[in-house]
């Protein structure tokens, strides 16, 4: 069945706009502009209205709404997602969290925080502050990216690598599902039958919409350090990551960002990485003082022994924040050299890192594009960022073609497709990389369990039975939207 045009319904608009509040919702075409697309501007369709809710109970309306009209929906929180999952393939209706932003409450006895869904990751945090606590997943936008978004993308960041991502963080959640019920998905529900939270939190909002969740507050650590180390290249940057898990440490964070990244990042951020050297670690130790002591001279004589150029400790906080901030707005700096970036992010074995990295290099080299790295050395989790002109259709080409080597390097080396921005519209047709079709068809069933209309996200994430291609297809160009390509994506 044809999904139907928000156009069709004339009743449709007043009574969706009647559970809302007077301002809260678009339907002018300057106004629903800015939703065409999440942070991956090479995917991009207009929705036809957006829906701006404060409350639950609205957003179950709306959903209501669109389920009785036929009309598609799909749900978005800031917008800063990288694989096209808040792209509204099918034009319909977007609702946005962004107006449910708040911390609930705070419980220092319980070391959790209560919060809607649509406050920013870092606010979180700072609620907890007060109370010698924080919220531990901290994805590179964390200062922009809401929590509903890393629920729906199961989103990581650099200290993901010792505490885990948001699944590990996340302990019940409010879902408003595709018919507009309510319900309730615990953490405690999972000991007494199936772990619909751990299913949920990662579906890319393809089951459900998150209104709500009470995630886990962590206590702060009683000593960070935090080091840099230049290298006079990627690779032995790489290996140096890999002996320092060997002997047994564990950093909370170890990143890593080549030349080209710190050229951009000096020039845009100013964070104080060496500006000649080839490839420089950032790295974080935390807990306790004697353990932190005891593993920081350890990860020291492991840094030198591999080729560090020196070894520098932040001083103060004001210098641990500046050298993170660096790597923070790594993806933002990347836009001081053209006017678009793709933003690449397999996986690969930590011990195939160094492989990884030199194949990166000759797919760039062979379809002449320019590659920075900057990536979670930690979990072999791979950001190859190719800065590009969109309004060029053989360049497009060319990343796209280069982007989907990629993908099939890491497969290759024993990795996946993604870390932690998703399948969405990107890697959609790649899945068949990794699975089979009755592999799948089963995931096809689990999502139909939950949305029976397809009228939920419609789109994303599987690819449509019997059009699995592995080809990545054309990307749209300036004007045309995703679902205007024949064949490329619906």
């Amino acid at each position: 069945m044809r999904a139907r045009s928000f156009t069709d319904n004339e009743r449709f608009a007043p009574s969706v706009r009647s559970a809302l509040g007077v301002n809260d919702f678009l339907s002018r075409p300057e106004h629903t502009l800015p939703y065409e697309c999440d942070g991956s501007t090479a995917y991009r369709s207009a929705p036809e209205a957006v829906a701006l809710p404060r409350t639950t109970e609205q957003v179950a309306a709306v959903v209501r709404g669109c389920r009785e009209a036929g009309v598609p929906f799909t749900a978005r929180g800031a917008g800063t997602g990288l694989s096209g999952g808040a792209t509204p393939l099918e034009g319909g209706v977007v609702i946005s969290l962004a107006a449910m932003n708040r911390v609930l409450e705070v419980s220092a006895r319980e070391r959790t925080a209560r919060c809607q869904t649509g406050v920013v990751n870092l606010e979180i945090s700072r609620a907890a502050a007060p109370f010698g606590l924080f919220f531990a997943p901290d994805p590179s936008s964390q200062s922009a990216c809401t929590l509903g978004g890393n629920i729906a993308e199961n989103s990581g960041g650099p200290h993901c690598f010792k505490l885990g991502a948001t699944t590990s963080h996340i302990l019940s959640a409010t879902v408003v599902l595709e018919d507009g019920a309510i319900v309730e998905l615990s953490e405690d529900g999972a000991a007494a039958g199936l772990d619909l939270l751990g299913l949920f939190t990662g579906s890319e909002g393809t089951l459900g919409i998150a209104t709500e969740a009470t995630v886990r507050l962590l206590p702060l650590p009683e000593r960070v350090e935090t080091l840099l180390a230049p290298f006079s290249a990627l690779v032995p940057a790489c290996e140096a990551v890999s002996r320092i898990v060997a002997a047994g440490v564990v950093p909370v964070a170890m990143e890593a960002l080549d030349a080209a990244t710190i050229e951009v990042v000096e020039a845009g951020v100013g964070a104080g990485y060496p500006r000649d050297a080839g490839a420089v670690l950032l790295l974080e130790l935390d807990g306790a003082e004697a353990v932190v002591a005891r593993e920081k001279r350890e990860v020291e004589r492991i840094l030198r022994s591999s080729g560090a150029l020196e070894i520098r400790t932040a001083e103060d906080d004001a210098e641990r924040e500046r050298l993170w901030l660096g790597r923070k707005r790594a993806f933002g700096a990347m836009g001081r050299i053209s006017t678009d970036l793709y933003v690449q992010d397999g996986v690969v074995p930590r011990s195939r890192l160094p492989e990884a990295i030199a194949e990166v290099e000759r797919i760039g080299r062979r379809h002449r594009i320019r590659v920075a790295n900057v990536f979670h050395a930690g979990d072999g989790n791979l950001h190859p960022c190719v800065a590009y002109d969109g309004r060029d259709p053989d360049e497009r080409k060319r990343v796209m073609e280069a982007s989907h080597e990629m993908l099939e390097m890491c497969v290759r080396l024993g990795g996946a497709l993604s870390g932690e921005h998703g399948v969405g519209i990107e890697k959609r047709d790649a899945l068949g990389m990794l699975f089979g079709e009755d592999d799948l068809d089963a995931m096809r069933r689990v999502r139909e369990a939950w949305s029976r209309s397809g009228l939920l996200n419609p789109g994303k994430v599987l690819p449509l039975r019997g059009g699995c291609s592995e080809a990545m297809g054309p990307l749209p160009g300036p004007g045309r939207t995703a679902a205007a390509v024949p064949g490329a994506w619906i």
